[in-house]
């Protein structure tokens, strides 16, 4: 009964989705945001806050954030089962509606991302262009991909 509970919440946990990336793109000396990578685009923290009632002074919470909070609590019961933090659980949950073949594309990008990163910020000249432009495919696959 115990274990039939258990993946119930779990299924019920990966059934919501985790947010996407927002990047920060300046294109003609202006800049934008979107949820889709540019050329030299960086990566910024949009996490949601969750508001105060300026009457009451209480927390309102909309229903995403309240589907987050149920799924972190999820999260933390299951973490000595799983292993896997919130955020990789938030990860697993986007990932489980893609095909095999796409959720090992982007076990793929996952590693080669951070390379391209640091990439970019040690090259200079030409091979900075270059590095910028690799950066910036791989995060369109990446985003391509619902990764």
């Amino acid at each position: 009964m115990r274990l039939l509970l258990t993946l119930f919440l779990l299924l019920a946990a990966l059934s919501a989705s985790a947010a996407p990336p927002v990047y920060r793109c300046e294109t003609a000396g202006k800049v934008s945001y979107s949820d889709s990578p540019c050329v030299g685009a960086k990566v910024i923290d949009a996490t949601p806050n969750q508001g105060i009632d300026q009457m009451s002074g209480k927390s309102r919470k909309g229903r995403d954030v309240q589907r987050t909070e149920l799924n972190h609590a999820f999260d933390d019961a299951l973490r000595p089962l799983t292993g896997k933090s919130r955020d990789q659980m938030d990860v697993m949950r986007q990932r489980v509606k893609l095909p095999a073949r796409d959720q090992g594309e982007c076990r793929q990008l996952d590693a080669r991302l951070p390379e391209l990163e640091a990439a970019t910020q040690r090259e200079t000249g030409a091979s900075k262009a270059k590095a910028d432009v690799d950066l910036y495919q791989t995060r369109k696959r990446y985003f391509d991909l619902k990764c």
